[in-house]
């Protein structure tokens, strides 16, 4: 099975000028933990929320509300992303990105085809898949088998 096969197409990015915060309620509202940063049309890096987590005020600071909104705004993603992002190419074995993500102790991996991120593949599309494949060998095991009617 194939990258492509698996990747989510439709990518969900910020620029590095975006506040924290911003990134932070998109993340909350689409429901993903990875956004890929892009610079015009150039991979800068990827955010995920453990980079804004680490980032945000402990909560036993002394500073008030108002004072942790206006720091927090002018954080910036460019400021606490990951630059040195490791991509995957399309036509690649999904093992191969699975291997990558285990290896490096990621989440996911900007699909990149000839320069240009085309997908994101995260663990929880590798996991659907083995999932969806397990489901269809049990599925295979079992046709075979007679009723116990």
């Amino acid at each position: 099975m194939r990258v492509r096969e698996l990747m989510t197409g439709a990518v969900i990015s910020v620029d590095p000028d975006t506040p924290v915060l911003e990134a932070r309620q998109r993340m909350v509202r689409e429901r993903i933990r990875h956004l890929v940063v892009l610079d015009g049309a150039e991979l800068a890096g990827i955010v995920t929320d453990r980079d804004i987590r680490l980032n945000l005020p402990s909560q036993a600071t002394s500073l008030s509300v108002w004072e942790m909104n206006f720091l927090l705004n002018k954080l910036l993603v460019g400021e606490v992303m990951t630059r040195a992002v490791i991509t995957v190419g399309p036509d690649r074995d999904c093992r191969e990105a699975a291997r990558l993500m285990l290896e490096h102790r990621i989440g996911a991996l900007p699909v990149v085809d000839r320069g240009v991120v085309i997908g994101i593949i995260t663990e929880t599309d590798v996991l659907r898949a083995f999932v969806r494949g397990a489901d269809d060998a049990a599925a295979l095991r079992g046709a075979g088998e007679r009723g116990t009617r």
